[in-house]
C-alpha cells in the first residue's frame, strides 16, 4: 500500500483526452425560464465496447471524443421530461443508442454510457442522480459505479495511511457488476482506495494517496483492466462538487 505518489483529487479523474461541447443552440440551452432552475448535465463512458463516441442531447452536439472512463465536466440544460440522449460513433455511422431521461430543474445527473452485455455488442444509456451540495466540513463523499462485469462484486475500501488492509474494513462490501452505491461520508484524511474480490484480500487496485481536504464529493468508477475474471482493475474518477 504503500506509495510516493500523492494525488489531490480530481487529477486521475479522466481516462483520456475528450473534447466537451455546450452548445447553445441547443433547445433546452435556449432562454431558460425565469420560473424553472435548469438541470446540470454530463457523461461518464463505461463502455468497452465502444469506440471514441459523442453525444448528442436533443438533437445538438453534447460532447465528443468519449472513451472508456471519461468524465465530462457538468453542462446546464433546460430542465425537460423525456429529453432525447442519443450515443454515436465519433467517426460516423447510425447511433448506437438512443433513449429518453427526465432532467429535473435544479439537480445534477450524469448519463452513464455502459454495454449491455449482449453479442453482438449492444449498449444502455442510464440517468443518475447527483450530489449537488458539498459534503459537510471535514468530511467527503463517494459514490462508486461497478463496472467490472467479468470479474464481478468488489469490496472498497478508503484506507488511512499506516493502515494495514488487515486491519480496515470496508467501506463498500459486495458491489456486484452492473451496480453503484448512493453517496457515502467518510473522514476527510489522506487515504488510499483499495479495491479486493468480494470477500477476499486479493488487491484488485490501490490508489496513490488521495489527499481530502472536506467538503468533496466524487463518482468513482471501477473497470477491467482486460475482459477477463482474473485481472486487475483500473478507477477512475469524476469531480461532482469541489
Amino acid at each position: 500500500m504503500k506509495n510516493s505518489r500523492r494525488l489531490r483529487l480530481p487529477g486521475f479523474a479522466l481516462a483520456a483526452v475528450f473534447s466537451f461541447v455546450v452548445s447553445c443552440a441547443l433547445t433546452s440551452c435556449e432562454g431558460v425560464d425565469t420560473y424553472t432552475q435548469p438541470a446540470a448535465v454530463r457523461v461518464i463512458d463505461a463502455s468497452y465496447a465502444a469506440s471514441a463516441v459523442k453525444v448528442n442531447l436533443e438533437g445538438a452536439l453534447f460532447a465528443a471524443n468519449l472513451v472508456k472512463g471519461a468524465f465530462t465536466n457538468y453542462g446546464t440544460l433546460r430542465a425537460k421530461n423525456g429529453a432525447t440522449v442519443s450515443v454515436a460513433p465519433v467517426a460516423g455511422g447510425a447511433d448506437l443508442i438512443s433513449s429518453n431521461h427526465t432532467l429535473l430543474p435544479g439537480e445534477q445527473h450524469s448519463i452513464l454510457i455502459s454495454d449491455s452485455g449482449s453479442t453482438p455488442a449492444t449498449y444502455k444509456v442510464s440517468l443518475l442522480d447527483d450530489q449537488r451540495t458539498a459534503a459537510p466540513a471535514g468530511h467527503s463523499a463517494f459514490r462508486f459505479i461497478n463496472q467490472r462485469t467479468k470479474a464481478g462484486a468488489v469490496d472498497i475500501y478508503m484506507v488511512p495511511g499506516g493502515v494495514a488492509l488487515a486491519n480496515a474494513v470496508p467501506i463498500v462490501s459486495d458491489l456486484a457488476a452492473g451496480s453503484f452505491t448512493g453517496y457515502v461520508t467518510l473522514n476527510s484524511r489522506a487515504v488510499n482506495m483499495i479495491v479486493t474480490a468480494a470477500g477476499t484480500s486479493k488487491i484488485q487496485y490501490s490508489s496513490p494517496v488521495i489527499d481530502l481536504d472536506g467538503g468533496e464529493v466524487r463518482t468513482a468508477l471501477i473497470m477491467d483492466t482486460q475482459r477477463t475474471a482474473s485481472s486487475p482493475v483500473m478507477v477512475f474518477i469524476g469531480s461532482d462538487v469541489n
